[in-house]
């Protein structure tokens, strides 16, 4: 508003920026729509809260003139860039160890105050200062995720197919800008359009300054807002013309045979087929007996609501015009010793999401040796020298990519040295079950260990190839990647207390390819849990007075184990063509697809009572 108290008084507002857009004629949408739903949506500040609070440790050598930080962050290269330009210290004299992070869920990107502070402390003490922040302090100082007031309207038809879409959307900043603070709110609007062919779109996104912590990067990242927006639309259309919530979105899905799909907002979605997943996830959770059974508890007073959503979001960041100044690639460095063993340097620096794993199994694929000879390491810029890192679901779909780029680089390279060692044209020389052996011949076979010997100090190596054994790959995709889901929740509702118990969750998600399915399961679960957590438990809350209520875990709400049901997993596999993985990406769909599913069922489960 006008008079508000001004966050900034130099600037003269609180509106760090507004971004518009419009695609198609929405007013001639909604000048010829049989009805219109408006809604006025919130989405609740939330307190990322990784098990490993933020720390650094900076130790400075005044002979050497080098740094080394010991810091948890997603993205040791992005933060070794930062402190570097903020001081004016030398790159190449700064070393940034990021190993164990303890989660991060996008808070852990940032470059925050701390380590800036510390790197000064120790080149004035000349010793090492280690600074680890309390829990306290997370609630206060580190950034959050969402916060969001999104104002919408739906134009439709009687039939329920959706015509056009307005949106004016205001984002809590908080006080200050950060990374990724301008972009996610920008990526609520592109995402708004969901599964569904809606063309005739316009919308307004707000970025406002408030006296808060600021605001940022939280699993999912703007997706899960306009996720929430066009799911809560399709709900509310279904209400309207009194059609199953299911029906509504089959009659306005994007059909598979439409990829590459250009969405009003600008998106080229890669592959899909929503069909598919729903048909699934209703499949598995009994849909048609769930709402005979919901029929049958209403007669008897009792509230049991069903959720139903179907959702896709972006990932796989990506090229680089889609990260602004922190890089659309991923490096890899893949190298065979002349023991033939293999060493990985991967920029990528997973934190817990099993990538050492993942990225253990292609190469072990690719080049035919036992998993157990493949070492992965990553998060240290003194070993691995360029990577962007871990965010936006992009570690396996770029990351992966370049590791297998090298991998085969390695394997093409090692077939030329095998080929001198046989006495044969490499064209002849077949990999399978970790030897060399000439095509046709079994019997005549060399080892890894053999390559890697010659590669290093052998007398047969051809003359046109240099020494040594190892391929570096700097990949960068040529678009962006969209998995999606079809989920399915049941909760039941105490009339006397409010209370909703989920008793139930079907999750059917497509990545893509999937490399390692316990992993994906991982990812899916820990994603689930952090959707809900928003839809029934967490908010950050203040007074009247700026003060944060809920600032420790006696007054924020964090999920608990006890909250969830055991989840139902399940997938379909729908490949991209932007990386030779087919790979998507996971690690935040789940938390995509969870809050409006969960709130579909609760309204669901109230919608009879004109709730």
């Amino acid at each position: 508003q006008p008079n508000s108290p001004l966050v900034h008084e130099e600037l003269g507002t609180n509106l760090c920026y507004e971004a518009s857009g419009k695609a198609g004629d929405p007013d001639r949408a909604f000048r010829e729509a049989d009805g219109v739903v408006t809604a006025r949506l919130l989405q609740p500040r939330l307190v990322p809260n990784p098990m490993e609070t933020r720390a650094v440790v900076a130790s400075y050598e005044r002979g050497s003139g080098n740094m080394t930080l010991w810091v948890g962050t997603q993205g040791p290269h992005i933060e070794r860039t930062m402190v570097a330009r903020v001081l004016g210290f030398p790159e190449n004299k700064l070393r940034v160890v990021a190993i164990d992070v303890g989660g991060g869920f996008g808070c852990k990107i940032n470059t925050y105050p701390e380590s800036i502070i510390a790197a000064i402390f120790t080149m004035q003490l000349a010793r090492p200062v280690k600074w680890v922040e309390g829990r306290q302090e997370h609630f206060i100082s580190t950034s959050h995720g969402r916060g969001q007031v999104q104002y919408v309207e739906a134009a439709y038809k009687k039939d329920g197919t959706l015509l056009g879409m307005r949106l004016r959307i205001y984002a809590d900043l908080g006080a200050y800008c950060q990374v990724l603070s301008h972009a996610i709110p920008t990526l609520t609007p592109s995402m708004a359009p969901g599964v569904y062919r809606v063309q005739n779109f316009a919308w307004t996104t707000y970025g406002v300054y408030t006296n808060k912590v600021p605001y940022d990067a939280y699993r999912g990242a703007g997706r899960p807002e306009g996720a929430y927006i066009i799911e809560r639309v399709m709900d509310l259309v279904a209400r309207k013309l009194e059609l199953d919530p299911v029906e509504v979105r089959r009659r306005n899905f994007i059909p598979k045979d439409a990829f590459p799909y250009q969405t009003p907002t600008g998106m080229e979605y890669d592959s899909g087929d929503y069909e598919a997943a729903l048909n699934k996830a209703l499949q598995i959770a009994g849909y048609d007996r769930l709402r005979s059974e919901q029929r049958r508890l209403r007669q008897q007073g009792e509230l049991m609501g069903i959720g139903v959503t179907t959702t896709t979001e972006v990932c796989g960041f990506g090229p680089a015009n889609s990260l602004g100044g922190l890089g659309g690639f991923e490096s890899a460095v893949v190298r065979v010793d002349p023991m033939g063993k293999v060493t990985v340097l991967t920029g990528a620096s997973p934190h817990g999401q099993g990538e050492e794993t993942s990225f253990a199994q292609i190469v072990a694929d690719t080049l035919s040796v036992p998993f157990d000879d493949v070492e992965v390491v990553h998060g240290d810029t003194a070993v691995v020298p360029r990577g962007v890192g871990t965010f936006g679901s992009r570690s396996l779909a770029v990351g992966g990519t370049a590791v297998i780029r090298a991998s085969q680089g390695v394997k093409e390279k090692a077939t030329q040295i095998a080929a001198a060692l046989l006495k044969i044209d490499p064209q002849h020389v077949v990999l399978e079950g970790g030897t060399f052996f000439v095509e046709d011949i079994p019997g005549r076979r060399v080892t890894w260990a053999e390559v890697g010997s010659e590669a290093y100090d052998g007398r047969n190596l051809p003359p046109h190839l240099e020494r040594g054994l190892e391929a570096t790959s700097f990949w960068e995709p040529p678009g962006l990647t969209f998995p999606f889901s079809a989920h399915v929740a049941v909760v039941h509702i105490d009339r006397d207390t409010g209370q909703v118990r989920l008793t139930r969750y079907v999750s059917v998600d497509d990545c893509g390819t999937v490399i390692n399915p316990m992993l994906v399961e991982g990812q899916v679960h820990g994603g689930l849990a952090q959707g809900i957590g928003q839809a029934l438990f967490e908010e950050a809350v203040w007074d009247d007075n700026g003060q944060l209520v809920t600032g420790t875990f006696m007054d924020y709400a964090m999920p608990l184990a006890e909250d969830f049901p055991s989840f139902t997993l399940d997938r379909t596999v729908t490949t991209t063509p932007h990386n030779p993985l087919g790979a998507k990406g996971i690690g935040e769909m789940a938390t995509v697809a969870a809050t409006p599913t969960i709130v579909s069922a609760v309204v669901d489960a109230l919608a009879h009572l004109g709730v």
